[in-house]
């Protein structure tokens, strides 16, 4: 249920996209918005793990350094039949962890030092088997074609601002596009419907990973408490994070609370750990 939920989603961004592309320059718009949109998921499937490992200063993890996380990884990627993924670092002592690439075979996972230094084995293991779960059902290439198209949208919806205020939205027919506070109106909301269908796709994929972590590692208390862990740490030591690239980590980097934790890209915590304790795997 939760892929067909992804598809539609990915689907409805896609055609809000095209719609504000027909709305700004009617069928040669839309043309332009399809081929923009073409462009920017060839660049999301090439390049996304490379700009997010370099945004964050990734550093390789080599085996000498973490023998103990190189072998989870390998016994993890055993389970889960799927090529061990690079392993890399990022010098931050906020605990937290994200994984990127494109496709199992060029998959990335990625440790802060602070989360390497709470966790115990197996709460490590625990969110090393939800990072290697998002590269095998291939979340990672889904939330970066996602993004790319929200950050598309964000861009035309910024054009389109600019060109109300220059034309007046006189440049096609007011019964087609109601003019300025047509234009406007579709400037300020796209972006919103944008971000929370965003939202809504990286949500659902958190809560697959879980589910699938708890099946690699044969039990779900690891991540569980893991999780547990991580809710308290990550608000005492804030992470300096971009909001494009907060939801590939296992939890928010962004600290959101009371009204604007609605709009997490990332389901409650206390959600989360209790849906794992209530699972059963046998």
């Amino acid at each position: 249920m939760n892929n067909f939920k992804t598809v539609l989603l990915l689907g409805v961004l896609t055609g809000l996209f095209l719609f504000i592309g027909g709305v700004a320059g009617g069928q040669s718009g839309m043309i332009i918005a399809l081929v923009f949109a073409g462009v920017m998921n060839l660049a999301a499937y090439w390049f996304s793990d490379s700009i997010v490992l370099r945004t964050y200063g990734a550093q390789p993890l080599s085996e000498t350094e973490a023998p103990e996380i190189h072998r989870s990884i390998e016994e993890l990627c055993m389970n889960a039949r799927i090529p061990k993924p690079r392993v890399y670092f990022i010098n931050e002592e906020s605990p937290n962890a994200f994984a990127t690439g494109r496709d199992p075979k060029h998959g990335a996972v990625v440790l802060s030092t602070g989360i390497m230094k709470l966790m115990g084995r197996d709460e490590l293991k625990g969110v090393i088997a939800h990072e290697l779960s998002h590269i095998r059902n291939r979340d990672t290439l889904i939330q970066s074609v996602a993004a790319a198209i929200g950050g598309a949208i964000m861009f035309l919806a910024h054009q389109m601002r600019w060109f109300a205020f220059f034309t007046g939205g006189s440049s096609r027919d007011d019964d087609d596009n109601g003019g300025i506070f047509g234009l406007l109106a579709m400037a300020i909301l796209a972006p919103l419907a944008a971000f929370l269908i965003q939202m809504a796709i990286s949500r659902s994929r958190e809560y697959i990973a879980d589910q699938s972590a708890a099946e690699l590692s044969h039990s779900p208390y690891g991540l569980a408490s893991a999780l547990e862990k991580l809710g308290a740490y990550t608000k005492r030591i804030p992470m300096q994070a971009t909001q494009q690239t907060a939801h590939l980590f296992i939890v928010s980097p962004l600290s959101g609370k009371g009204f604007a934790s609605i709009f997490s890209t990332h389901p409650p915590l206390e959600d989360r750990i209790a849906r794992l304790r209530d699972l059963r795997i046998g």
